[in-house]
């Protein structure tokens, strides 16, 4: 883990979750964290029917800029760290290419914060997570809101065990548990066994090939709420990071529509981190 990118708009929340950054940037070594803010002038909308002052490209830009200065100020002097802190601002919006952007910064994880309530709050502030954590290619940590930094020292994997040969990103979830040592629960939720199969004894052996290093432990729910089942079995075994894989195709690709998304980054109770299956 080199590179840790954080895009942030420089809210409570983001705050919160260039703090958790740090931290865990400190477990992973990370080399360095980029405080990343994509500025634009405001857009009136019928939120804001006031008048606005534009003020110019160059001058959004080098107001960016002052105020990733005053937020790293503000987190390092909480959470000091070795690590480098490189900060960039760009007049876009982060929803333009998050890859493009994690290919010119050379970026290894994205850390963002999303904020819980209501649906207009959860529309406005967190549709730029949700959208990042989708369609990024690069894996992405969600921190929800009040999450506090505790060392990863236990995870777990929601799997459906389909297609694990071909879709399954090991190399990412590897690379975290091999830095943090944490312990490995792998979490499968299928009310009913309504999506066991003839191959799932094979898939679920797999599975074990590509983890039996890390000894983990295996439990499979009955729970029909699937964002309920990863909720309950992360409180109780005191988890301190959810791994899941928006696949394109089966069981995920409704799990993870844009409802179930939003819905599982907002209410989780630890930080979600998502990686992308394989291509095929």
């Amino acid at each position: 883990m080199k590179t840790i990118l954080l895009p942030t708009d420089f809210s409570e929340t983001a705050r919160n979750a260039a703090i958790y950054a740090i931290h865990l940037g400190n477990q992973l070594k990370a080399a360095k964290m980029i405080l990343y803010n994509a500025c634009e002038e405001p857009m009136p909308t019928e939120l804001n029917m006031g008048p606005i002052n534009f003020i110019g490209v160059e001058a959004t830009i080098n107001a960016s800029k002052e105020a990733l200065k005053k937020f790293e100020n503000g987190v390092i002097s909480e959470c000091p760290t070795e690590m480098a802190i490189e900060l960039k601002s760009e007049y876009t919006t982060l929803s333009n290419d998050i890859n493009e952007l994690c290919t010119s910064l050379g970026a290894d994880l994205i850390v963002m914060g999303v904020t819980g309530g209501g649906k207009l709050q959860e529309t406005l502030v967190g549709s730029n997570a949700v959208h990042v954590a989708r369609h990024s290619e690069t894996p992405v940590i969600i921190i929800p809101p009040g999450a506090a930094w505790s060392p990863i020292q236990e995870v777990v994997l929601a799997c459906d065990f389909k297609k694990v040969v071909d879709t399954m990103p090991v190399e990412p979830i590897r690379n975290i548990l091999d830095v943090t040592k944490a312990g490995l629960f792998i979490l499968n939720i299928d009310h009913r066994q309504k999506n066991f199969s003839v191959d799932t004894p094979f898939e679920s052996l797999m599975l074990n090939e590509f983890f039996h290093t890390y000894n983990p432990q295996y439990t499979f729910s009955d729970n029909e709420d699937f964002i309920e089942g990863i909720n309950a079995f992360a409180l109780e075994k005191k988890v301190d990071l959810i791994i899941t894989i928006p696949k394109k195709h089966g069981l995920f690709d409704k799990l993870f529509s844009n409802n179930h998304t939003k819905k599982l980054a907002f209410h989780s109770h630890v930080p979600l981190m998502m990686i992308h299956e394989n291509d095929e």
